[in-house]
């Protein structure tokens, strides 16, 4: 209907501008009044449509609710049975075809049909995925078992007693929530679809810690448990609730996790100890699943989204490792080291200088160069960018019970309206797997002006959708993320060169994962091929080199996202240099990149050109 009225009332504007109406003639800048401000009004209720279906979408994720900062269905746990899956494949596909029945995407402005085009992208992109739906490994590395008790732990905030009942009530469910994962992955394992044998390792290695500890065992507390007492004393230390109050919320959540949560996880337990036996101690690649070839092309698709086929991907990274290698050896004749770079490798993993001791304090002194190191930068921002962040940012150390040696580092997004800040988490078990020298560009990276930064601005933009505000793609996230360690240098970072040698290792080391990625599932590399390629061509340490190869058996294609994005970036930033000349703007470029939240690679150019074309008006 709202198509059939904008064209009437355009054809009717047009019609009155004919020379010789007996009307009152519309000048054609009335009418280009006109029709930009029907564009306007039609675009804005385009953008209303779309935070309502946001919101219709979200009541398929409580959990996801809660990670935005939205304390509706407080109390629920998602529904992640197939079945729930096939209906939110249904509801968007009723979405989009409602999209293009009651809209025009030509009468939108450009930023209306951007949002069309990225509507229709995320249906897209499922349905490319679903014949492969359960490929995807269910437990092991991020999986429920962690990450449930990390959604209660860090975003199940308590404020009221309410809020409290809300928490136990997910425990409640935790019964229900678990056992259909591991229904889901019972499923994969009778289609022939299983992790490899460390992920198994990993699963339950993480079952047996979480279920460590009060009410569980006499062994200390639990992390859990831990939690929940501390959220209950704050609530009793406010004034909420009274000592009666407390001791039932607590004999509750007691119940809740004896009744629900563990016998769950013992069920898991059970399951993943049997089931191991089928799994060879030769971890094979995405080729070796069912349908393996399309499925990890597929996969490249998603992560990089661009039409690029593994070799391809393969031959890039080469061709980059070798690339950065010459950079680092004129680094090692800055720093005066006589031998080879494989030589110079060995000397930053073992020498001691580039470590903090295992212990507590040396994690501490990591944990606030991090925060040194970020606010220098903090101060270095306005120079470079417009758009500025408003949430805070703090740095943690991850918990013992999904910690392990050489574990990545990561961000986790806070709220849009501040109250919970972003969070760069950082694995410190073991400090040897952990190079200082290192640590300043992962803090540009997972800090600023990397992901807290890009992610921050997303979710506070006013001028798009909130769907735009709150999704991501991996290639701009990680792309954004390590052109930020880039740009640290250019922002004045660096200035020793062990550190900048450490930037080069963050650099490569994505180069690496070009060629380790693809060979693992697309050239049939074992893992030990993987390991001795990586330790030959990068500096980084071998606990790491091992967590990380394991990381890319689970996740295929991710780990290519990262330098296809930055080169993505570099290309496009060299585009408007070159055509802007002296009047390229540095800000003005970095605010077009963040400007309109995370983009698919080919449309991020698209909206680089579009402003080089308007710079030149």
């Amino acid at each position: 209907m709202r198509v059939i009225l904008l064209s009437t009332i355009l054809m009717f504007l047009v019609s009155c501008s004919d020379e010789g109406s007996s009307t009152e003639s519309l000048s054609s800048d009335n009418i280009n009044q006109s029709s930009d401000q029907l564009i306007a009004e039609e675009s804005q209720h385009f953008l209303e449509w779309l935070d309502t279906e946001f919101e219709v979408g979200l009541e398929f994720s409580p959990l996801r609710k809660t990670r935005l900062g939205d304390k509706s269905n407080y109390g629920d746990l998602d529904d992640v049975s197939e079945a729930a899956l096939d209906n939110a494949l249904s509801w968007r596909r009723e979405s989009v075809a409602r999209m293009q029945s009651d809209f025009n995407r030509a009468g939108l402005d450009q930023q209306g049909q951007l949002s069309w085009d990225l509507w229709e992208y995320r249906l897209a992109n499922q349905e490319a995925s679903l014949p492969f739906r359960r490929h995807r490994f269910i437990f092991g590395r991020g999986g429920p078992q962690s990450g449930l008790p990390n959604s209660l732990i860090n975003y199940q905030d308590v404020e009221s007693q309410a809020d409290m009942q809300a928490y136990i009530s997910r425990l409640n469910q935790s019964g229900r929530y678990m056992l259909q994962y591991l229904e889901r992955a019972k499923l994969a394992a009778a289609d022939g679809i299983r992790a490899p044998f460390f992920d198994y390792q990993q699963a339950i290695s993480e079952i047996e810690r979480v279920t460590s500890g009060a009410p569980f065992s006499e062994d200390g507390d639990s992390d859990i448990w831990s939690d929940i007492i501390a959220k209950i004393n704050t609530l009793r230390e406010a004034g909420e609730i009274n000592e009666q109050m407390a001791a039932q919320l607590q004999q509750q959540s007691q119940q809740a996790l004896l009744n629900q949560f563990k016998p769950a996880y013992d069920e898991i337990l059970a399951w993943l100890q049997v089931d191991k036996t089928n799994v060879s101690d030769q971890a094979e690649g995405a080729w070796a699943l069912p349908n393996g070839e399309e499925y990890y092309q597929s996969r490249l698709a998603v992560m990089t989204t661009l039409p690029l086929t593994a070799d391809e991907i393969h031959q890039l990274g080469i061709t980059e490792v070798a690339r950065i290698q010459s950079e680092m050896e004129l680094i090692k004749r800055v720093v005066g080291f006589e031998g080879s770079l494989q030589e110079f490798f060995n000397f930053m993993r073992e020498d001691d200088q580039f470590y903090y001791p295992t212990t507590d304090q040396g994690r501490q002194d990591y944990l606030n160069l991090a925060d040194e190191i970020l606010a220098e930068m903090y101060t270095r921002l306005p120079d470079f960018f417009g758009i500025l962040p408003k949430a805070g940012l703090q740095v943690k150390r991850v918990e013992s019970f999904r910690e392990q040696a050489g574990g990545a580092a990561h961000y986790a997004r806070g709220t849009k309206d501040g109250s919970r800040p972003g969070t760069f988490y950082v694995h410190l078990t073991d400090m040897r797997a952990t190079a200082v020298n290192r640590l300043e560009n992962l803090s540009y990276h997972e800090g600023v002006p990397g992901h807290h930064m890009q992610i921050s601005i997303q979710q506070e933009l006013e001028n798009i959708p909130r769907f735009r505000a709150n999704t991501g793609y991996t290639a701009f996230s990680e792309g954004w993320g390590l052109y930020a360690e880039f740009l640290g240098k250019e922002m004045g970072g660096y200035n020793d060169p062990y550190a900048d040698f450490g930037r080069l290792s963050g650099e490569i080391w994505r180069a690496v994962r070009l060629v380790v990625d693809t060979g693992i599932h697309a050239k049939r590399w074992t893992q030990q091929q993987a390991v001795e390629y990586a330790l030959q061509n990068s500096p980084r340490p071998e606990l790491s080199v091992q967590s990380e190869i394991r990381r890319y058996f689970n996740n295929p294609g991710q780990a290519t996202a990262y330098k296809i994005g930055m080169l993505k970036i570099q290309e496009v930033r060299a585009k408007a240099e070159e055509a802007l000349g002296q009047d390229f703007d540095i800000k003005a470029f970095h605010d077009t990149v963040l400007g309109s939240g995370a983009l698919p690679l080919e449309v991020l150019e698209a909206q680089v050109d579009r402003w080089i074309e308007s710079s030149r008006d």
